[in-house]
């Protein structure tokens, strides 16, 4: 491989890596995207796509258990494990190959091999240098774990998870979080037993407190054991399964232990630090318009402190191209990034929850409603639980939307555009809602908050 130059350097080819050198590539720049593995990173390989393709299995084992209250005959005769890897393996084959014929169409250069920064303008990957007028930083996150705690054997990341050729019988999951809960789900449906242990007050700790306490209602329901408030100790292994103790001395006895305790940034040995990039505990530090402390050289994705996930990566990517090409684009905050959480039930939420909201705005200038799934036909049909709260402020726009039900996930596209754009319920009021659809129920709690309910009191 010889020296190369062009006009943007992106280290990485995750969802941050290749937005940013498509859209870059868009604006008439020329562009070397560096990866040392597959283009599309975790989301595609090891994260969002393949732990969605399992959730829809289970959501297919789910329906053929539960048939009969539909009046269709059916019955699940088991999980085919190497069947859904290979319904798995195939999505995320034909989003690959589809991906690189798109950097391939665009006229983008991926160079192959771990590429190591070396000044604010090269980067190095094996004998070559590689020299941008500017250079952006997306090398992405890894599974963490807590000191202490080796991953090995029965001590599982997500990426074992997902190689698991096999439905373990009891799994002991350490973390409530999205990742754990979704694997919780998928194992759940497809028969094994669970114990989720999360050190904070509830599941999915980073939603409305609300929300929060119907998923935990949701997760006994459906016979999803969990522990909550309490720190884990340690973990033992044999040949059989895992033993974890927790600070109150008890102990949860299962076939594996998967560590699902979040992701940490993929920048140690980089050389990101002798270059003089400013980093806080392995995070690239940035200001609001993603520059490092190096004028020229960007991060994106993961590695900048914030939420973690693969549309925020790929919005940051497709920001900076836009910035180094002079367009001035706008900052999306990261608390009007929609979250999504891909279990039975789903959660998603954007904007402010009503306790930060009231802390921003004041007690009393801040008004909510929660609109319950059962008031929704389509709900009714889908036979689903749950409710969506609309928080404003009172004679003012809505600030966030939070939900939880089947399928709310395919509502958040409105929900954030609605806060974003700093929409007034009275705003979405008269708009229309298809019906019957799970988006009424949207439609009703934006009718609610501007004081014309319907389908409640």
């Amino acid at each position: 491989m010889s020296d190369q130059t062009f006009d943007l350097v992106i280290l990485g080819a995750g969802s941050g890596g290749y937005a940013a050198a498509l859209r870059a590539s868009q604006l008439g720049m020329s562009v070397g995207l560096i990866e040392k593995s597959k283009v599309g990173g975790t989301c595609l390989h090891v994260g969002c796509i393949p732990t969605k393709a399992l959730l829809h299995a289970a959501e297919v084992a789910d329906a053929a258990r539960d048939a009969a209250k539909f009046g269709v005959k059916a019955t699940l005769e088991g999980i085919d494990v190497p069947a859904v890897i290979q319904y798995r393996e195939g999505i995320i084959a034909s989003k690959y190959k589809g991906l690189q014929g798109l950097i391939k169409a665009r006229g983008i250069t991926m160079i192959e091999g771990e590429g190591r920064l070396t000044s604010p303008t090269t980067v190095q990957v094996g004998d070559s240098t590689i020299t941008g007028k500017n250079v952006i930083l997306a090398t992405g996150s890894y599974s963490r774990t807590l000191p202490g705690l080796e991953i090995g054997g029965r001590v599982i990341t997500s990426e074992q998870a997902l190689q698991l050729d096999f439905v373990p019988k009891k799994v002991a999951v350490l973390g409530g979080g999205v990742i754990g809960v979704e694997f919780s789900s998928v194992w759940r449906s497809w028969g094994s037993e669970v114990h989720i242990i999360e050190a904070l007050p509830h599941l999915v700790p980073m939603e409305e407190e609300s929300i929060s306490k119907q998923f935990e209602r949701a997760y006994r329901k459906r016979g999803i054991e969990f522990t909550l408030g309490v720190r884990f100790q340690s973990v033992t292994q044999n040949d059989t399964g895992v033993v974890v103790t927790l600070e109150n001395g008890a102990t949860i006895e299962a076939d594996l232990l998967l560590v699902a305790v979040g992701r940490g940034p993929a920048t140690a040995g980089l050389g990101f630090e002798e270059v003089g990039v400013a980093m806080d505990r392995g995070f690239v530090l940035t200001n609001e318009r993603l520059e490092t402390s190096i004028p020229g050289l960007y991060a994106v994705g993961d590695i900048v402190p914030g939420l973690q996930l693969a549309h925020r990566g790929f919005q940051h990517g497709i920001f900076v191209a836009e910035e180094i090409a002079g367009l001035n684009p706008v900052v999306i905050s990261d608390v009007n990034i929609p979250k999504v959480t891909y279990s039975e039930p789903e959660v998603a939420s954007v904007g402010l929850s009503e306790a930060k909201a009231k802390e921003q705005y004041g007690e009393a200038a801040v008004a909510s409603y929660e609109y319950n799934l059962a008031g929704n036909g389509k709900s009714h049909i889908l036979e689903t639980a749950g409710s969506i709260k609309v928080v404003r402020v009172v004679d003012g726009p809505v600030v966030g939307v939070h939900m939880i039900g089947a399928r709310v996930g395919e509502l958040i596209g409105e929900a954030q555009l609605a806060v974003n754009w700093d929409a007034h319920p009275e705003d979405v009021a008269p708009l229309l809602h298809a019906h019957p659809t799970q988006n009424e129920a949207l439609g009703e709690a934006f009718l609610a908050l501007a004081g014309k309910p319907l389908h409640s009191l």
